[in-house]
């Protein structure tokens, strides 16, 4: 039963709350119950804070048996990645060079909304120092492990929060995503994993990678993302990049279909080298959309890989991040950042601002597409997930991590709506994911788009082989 609850999506909890099915307290004791027997195995927490969360579940228990229930999430556990500030709890980033005594007295937007709607932060998850690559992997924390085989990687940087979820130790979980940062462990791992509009989840304090940088959802199902999403889109007065309050309920309207809905599908965006069976699981993918009335279409990319425009703008922000450590804090620094950090002081202010040009001729370009398209398909990674200990799956030392990653950083530029959602397994038995990219602010549209795909090709059921104990 304890593996069931882990697994349950968060509407299923709700309703279970409502119904007197189930209690607060009796999730959390199960999900801190996985969390503990699978820590060891997975390393996907930097903290578990059980007391804390026993006695919120207790609050939340008390509330519900009053007919008062606190917001939309009452009860239900999400956890928190160690980019984002949480209250009480220290935000180490992955790093040696994070004061560990500083005061943690602030929640970022995303976590103290989610409080008010009475959702339990229960552990904060693992990411490579700073976020700064996609993989899972700091000086501080060491390697994290994905649930489909322990000695693959999760993909990062939110590749503890991808790990728990599809380990089954809750159902929720706040990532970033900064190029890639959600969709490629979500993909790695076998879960859902949305990057919304830019400014549709507010933000603070901002990211030293400024505009590319987006916070959002990781769950097994779509539906919990909707649910997670209209939360996570509440205003905050902190971030003044915010877009507008929208006031939607991101529920709303998933059940009415993709019938007639025109779909661009781009195998390779006319650049990215697929290993075989992702692009055969992420074509046959295309069957499910098709099942459900889109019309699926194959286009010609309709633009050059933006790889040089946006390894500018990364570099220019871990220039950003890291030009007030010391040159000793610097040396603390995982060796690949360290790099990147000294690569970028070679940028000159005309290659920033060709980039930015470049950045802004993308996004015009992505407008025009949607003129004619309302969504695009694509692979969400090139290859599968590689084993351990690598920075590319065939094993180079190249701290540039854009190769495998070829279909999530163009969007991180343009801002717009992207999802990934698990389409079929490996011979090995690893995840594949394929990606929906919308128009901006279409996030609706995207995860309208997602959830007929999960009717037609179920996947929140499917489990790694990975019991507890």
């Amino acid at each position: 039963m304890t593996d069931d609850i882990g697994f349950m999506p968060a509407a299923e909890m709700l309703a279970g709350f409502r119904d007197r099915r189930l209690s607060p307290v009796e999730v959390m004791e199960a999900v801190l119950a996985r969390a503990e027997a699978l820590q060891p195995r997975l390393n996907a927490f930097t903290l578990i804070d059980a007391e804390g969360a026993r006695a919120a579940a207790r609050a939340s228990e008390a509330r519900w048996q009053s007919g008062q229930p606190l917001g939309r999430l009452d009860g239900v556990p999400v956890t928190v990645k160690d980019l984002l500030l949480t209250r009480g709890w220290p935000t180490r980033r992955g790093s040696h060079t994070v004061d560990p005594d500083q005061p943690w007295t602030e929640d970022a937007p995303v976590v103290a909304r989610l409080r008010e709607h009475g959702a339990i932060p229960f552990a904060k998850t693992t990411t490579p120092e700073y976020g700064w690559k996609g993989l899972d992997d700091s000086p501080l924390t060491g390697f994290t492990r994905n649930p489909w085989n322990p000695e693959r990687t999760p993909g990062g940087s939110s590749g503890g929060a991808a790990a728990q979820v599809a380990a089954g130790i809750g159902p929720l979980a706040l990532g970033t995503d900064g190029g890639g940062s959600i969709r490629i462990p979500a993909a790695f791992c076998g879960i859902f994993g949305l990057k919304p509009s830019f400014g549709r989840v507010p933000a603070w304090p901002a990211s030293p990678f400024s505009t590319v940088a987006h916070v959002g959802p990781m769950t097994r199902s779509v539906t919990d993302a909707g649910l997670m999403l209209t939360v996570l889109a509440e205003p905050d007065w902190r971030d003044w990049y915010a877009l507008p309050p929208s006031g939607a309920d991101y529920c709303d309207g998933l059940e009415a279909g993709i019938a007639g809905l025109r779909i661009a599908w781009s195998p390779d965006l006319g650049h990215a080298d697929l290993h075989p069976e992702v692009a055969a699981l992420t074509e046959a993918a295309l069957d499910g959309l098709r099942e459900q009335g889109a019309q699926v279409e194959r286009i010609d990319p309709p633009f050059a890989d933006p790889a040089e425009t946006f390894w500018t703008h990364w570099l220019m922000g871990a220039r950003n991040l890291l030009r007030n450590l010391t040159p000793a804090q610097r040396e603390k620094l995982d060796p690949g950042l360290r790099h990147c950090f000294e690569d970028s002081l070679d940028i000159t202010v005309e290659q920033i601002l060709d980039a930015q040009n470049a950045r802004a001729a993308l996004g015009l370009t992505m407008n025009r597409l949607h003129q004619d398209y309302d969504l695009l398909a694509t692979p969400s990674l090139a290859v599968p997930a590689f084993p351990l200990g690598r920075l590319d799956p065939d094993g180079r030392e190249d701290r540039n991590w854009l190769g495998w990653t070829p279909f999530s950083y163009p969007f991180n530029l343009t801002q717009q709506p992207a999802a990934t959602m698990p389409c079929g397994l490996t011979a090995d038995g690893l995840p594949v994911g394929l990606q929906l990219v919308g128009p901006m602010h279409a996030d609706a549209l995207v995860l309208r788009a997602a959830r007929a795909f999960e009717q037609a090709r179920p996947w929140h059921d499917r489990r790694p082989l990975l019991p507890a104990g």
